[in-house]
């Protein structure tokens, strides 16, 4: 038999002052190497997500930012019309007009005739006071003749033109930067002395509309999740095949044109669609009391919720497939009634699918534009749509981007709101 051999190592302990930096192999300090290589791990991250970003900034970012800036200036009127706009900068917007004014202004619609814009100034002018656009167009037309003194000729073509609300309305319209169309967006005056004054009753229009989009929206989530719910627990509770069958009925709506859904809509809802056969078939009402389900807020709500509960669908789904049936099964055990075992433990499992669920619905049904366009007629109309009208007809562009601009404030302080009460890191999408 061998004896075992026995090694004795001695280690040399150095130092490490005296000893310098640790060095690579190629005789780089080892700091400054890994430093390099975090460098290029990094870079080769930005460069392989850098066509991303730039599709973003690009098609997303940059319209969103350029659409907010259109809300607050508007250089129709001081680009076309320098002499008036440089005047009216020492006018108060109360005391009468004078004579160098209206000099200016004779001045000003010579030239804006001659380069033929004086329709783009008399549109700006008329955004803020119904009725000057043809006081413009008339006065451009003989101004070339006019001679001093040119308040007397001015007020010999309109007495109008003495009306110090017209001369306000075009000192805010001379103003390249301003909050006149947020002003409007909100149903307000925007004042010459830079002051705001609500509207009267009768011309409130915009917060009502967005007060009615709000609820539109949680109308349609609330249906939403209330169909949606016992659909996502019976796809988490089939067996896989039978599952994945039910699954693609969910998913078969986005295979069809959200237009086509929409259409369908309307011939399902009018008062001799398929329901209301329906319902006079069933004995729910006659034919002479036939509902009334078409072109109007109930067939939006109706269309919006069905075009958006697959999106309620899915988040519930991917997060009631990972709770253990063996969580009821055990609460059951313990002696709770199905309803107590459901309540204290199988729902509080579900809310992060519900929150991302509910935000998802809510968000885009806010937006939402070809569902109430086509199927709520005068009545179900949202604040979406009459963004799309003054970005289509009236191409008032910045009135639209103030009102873009106030909803999409509206959906960062949801989503704040939502953050603060219920917390992003909750919100499970799968």
């Amino acid at each position: 038999m061998v004896p075992p051999v026995h090694f004795t190592e001695r280690v040399t302990m150095t130092d490490s002052t005296d000893a310098g930096p640790v060095l690579a192999a190629d005789g780089t300090p080892l700091k400054k190497k890994l430093a390099q290589a975090l460098f290029v791990s990094r870079a080769r991250a930005f460069g392989l997500v850098l066509p991303l970003l730039a599709f973003i900034l690009v098609s997303f970012i940059i319209p969103i930012l350029s659409l907010m800036v259109q809300g607050v200036k508007n250089d129709t009127y001081s680009a076309n019309m320098p002499a008036s706009t440089e005047i009216m900068k020492g006018w108060d917007g109360i005391s009468e007009p004078t004579e160098k004014m209206f000099a200016a202004l004779v001045l000003d619609l010579i030239k804006a005739r001659e380069e033929k814009s004086i329709g783009r100034v008399a549109t700006r002018v008329n955004r803020e006071v119904s009725g000057t656009r043809s006081m413009f167009t008339k006065a451009a037309r003989k101004a070339g003749k006019l001679e001093a003194p040119f308040m007397a000729a001015m007020l010999n073509i309109d007495e109008d033109w003495g009306n110090i609300e017209v001369w306000g309305a075009m000192k805010v319209s001379s103003q390249t930067y301003s909050a006149a169309f947020y002003a409007a967006a909100v149903d307000a005056d925007y004042n010459a002395d830079g002051s705001f004054e609500r509207l009267d009753e009768k011309d409130r229009i915009y917060v009502y509309l967005f007060i009615k989009t709000l609820l539109v929206s949680l109308a349609v989530t609330l249906a939403c999740l209330a169909l949606g719910y016992p659909v996502a627990w019976l796809l988490a509770s089939l067996p896989m095949r039978t599952s994945n069958l039910l699954m693609i009925l969910v998913l078969l709506p986005f295979w069809t044109s959200l237009l086509v859904r929409t259409t369908a809509w309307i011939a399902m809802l009018q008062s001799h669609g398929v329901l209301n056969n329906v319902f006079v078939w069933l004995g729910i009402t006659t034919d002479e009391t036939r509902f009334s389900l078409i072109y109007n807020m109930t067939g939006t709500i109706i269309a919006m919720t069905h075009i958006l509960l697959p999106f309620m669908i899915l988040p519930l789904y991917s997060v009631m497939k990972g709770i253990s049936p063996a969580y009821l099964r055990a609460a059951k055990s313990l002696g709770a009634t199905n309803w107590t075992a459901f309540w204290r433990v199988y729902f509080p499992a579900t809310i992060p699918g519900i929150g991302a669920g509910g935000l998802l619905v809510f968000i885009l049904a806010i937006g939402y534009y070809i569902t109430p366009a086509l199927v709520g007629g005068q009545d179900g109309q949202l604040i979406s749509n009459f963004i799309a009208y003054h970005m289509q007809k009236s191409l008032n562009w910045s009135l639209a981007a103030a009102l873009g601009g106030i909803l999409l404030v509206i959906v960062l302080a949801i989503y704040w709101l939502y953050d603060k009460v219920v917390g992003i890191d909750n919100m499970k999408m799968g």
